[in-house]
């Protein structure tokens, strides 16, 4: 790897770093760039290539992980939506409905206590959402 690539995966990092830790804010592609020091455009061409999902899917896949150990915990689902940085229920329960494979609802009503005594490091693992790919021609 050049020094260049690894300047700029340290730059994709640093953005990556700030969903990570600020999930809840309201944050779109022109702030996740500026902190990759990139144009918006830039940033998501090289963020998707270097993780493999835009950078508004990795930051929704971040709320929704954060989201379903909320809902594990008993939060309401309104509550939970303005915890994790959505604005609209319809919105978060429909991408939540996509990513989960479940509402919020359903989800929060499953029963959870398989994963008690389970370490928050493994369950985390456990529990995060995965997408799945689109096949080529049917996006």
């Amino acid at each position: 790897m050049t020094p260049e690539e690894l300047a700029t995966l340290t730059c994709l990092r640093r953005a990556r770093d700030l969903m990570d830790r600020e999930y809840a804010q309201p944050l779109d592609v022109p702030a996740m760039a500026r902190a990759a020091l990139m144009s918006p455009a830039h940033f998501s061409r090289r963020f998707r290539a270097a993780y493999g999902e835009t950078p508004y899917a990795y930051l929704m896949t971040r709320r929704i992980e954060r989201a379903k150990a909320l809902l594990r915990a008993g939060a309401s689902v309104t509550d939970t939506c303005m915890a994790v940085g959505c604005t609209s229920l319809g919105s978060f329960s429909s991408r939540f409905t996509e990513v989960v494979g479940l509402t919020p609802s359903q989800y929060r009503a499953r029963d959870h206590r398989h994963l008690e005594g389970v370490p928050s490091c493994v369950v985390r693992v456990a529990t995060r959402p995965r997408r799945s790919r689109v096949p080529a021609g049917r996006a």
